[in-house]
């Protein structure tokens, strides 16, 4: 597990220092099933991996709170007595957002943002979003899940989740540390996905591990560790299925403690129950097997 991001210090949404940030990170809560209810926002500014600003506020939604949302995040209407409406901070938020990169954890918040400016008879704010979700996947595709709070706990970031501000801020840090961790710059992560199919290494023809089907876990299927274990004999394949008759884990693994929760492993695991021939070991366990056997 990596270690906790500190708070950074920020600026205030006061000051004009949000006009340096490269990118900002817009969360909602909503009140009910409207989508236009918002009833709290949380904006943060970053630039060069660090906050530089936020803003977050209380909102009158006009609507009634629904027992369900409450529950998700604890607002009701005795906390946003006496806060201004939407249509009063609208200019707010629209300074912070129009002509920027907007990032959101999924599209609920830009659909919520838009339903909310028609509701209200603003003008519709008008920025380039930017899905942290999409990213997410693209950066960490092997994760069971990328839900805001699943990648917190892997990345190491403080968050408090369904508060409008700590989501805005952690789905800030998941496009830093995506950037960090592929060295795709924001605007490659504003370009469309072209996957690219990795290609398995060719099997030698003999070798100790021949006849072995193995997926590997953690690592890609075309790196140094499928070669190695492909010119032992073994056929590299992309997951876990019937005929698989290993599961390497990689010393590369970023999910820690949660490998256990990855699809690959639970099938493993399911097909062991099951009495299939299929082992679990690690990539140190394999290689120490392949240089006795060499």
């Amino acid at each position: 597990m990596r270690s906790v991001i500190p708070q950074c210090p920020v600026v205030s949404a006061e000051s004009s220092s949000d006009d340096i940030a490269e990118f900002v990170v817009i969360d909602v809560e909503t009140a009910c099933s409207s989508v236009s209810s918002i009833c709290q926002i949380g904006i943060v500014g970053f630039k060069d991996g660090r906050e530089v600003f936020e803003y977050e506020s209380l909102i009158d939604p006009l609507d009634r709170f629904s027992s369900f949302n409450t529950r998700i995040h604890g607002l009701t209407c005795d906390h946003v007595a006496g806060a201004p409406t939407f249509a009063t901070v609208h200019a707010t938020i629209a300074a912070h957002l129009s002509g920027r990169i907007t990032v959101a954890h999924s599209f609920f918040d830009k659909g919520a943002l838009a339903a909310a400016c028609r509701v209200h008879d603003r003008t519709p704010i008008e920025t380039t979003w930017l899905d942290s979700v999409r990213v997410a996947k693209r950066a960490w595709p092997d994760l069971p899940s990328h839900r805001l709070n699943v990648l917190t706990k892997f990345l190491g970031v403080r968050h408090k989740h369904h508060d409008a501000l700590s989501d805005a801020r952690a789905a800030g840090y998941v496009i830093v540390r995506a950037i960090e961790h592929t060295g795709i710059g924001l605007a490659g992560w504003l370009l469309p996905a072209h996957t690219r199919g990795r290609q398995s290494p060719k099997s030698a023809a003999v070798g100790p591990l021949k006849g072995e089907r193995i997926a590997i876990l953690g690592a890609a299927r075309d790196g140094m560790l499928a070669n190695r274990l492909a010119a032992a004999g073994a056929r590299i394949v992309a997951s876990v299925g019937l005929t698989t008759t290993k599961l390497v884990i990689s010393n590369e693994q970023p999910f820690g403690r949660y490998v256990s929760a990855h699809a690959d492993h639970k099938r493993a695991d399911t097909l062991r129950r099951d009495g299939k021939a299929i082992e679990i070991v690690s990539e140190d366990e394999i290689i120490a097997s392949l240089l006795r056997t060499g």
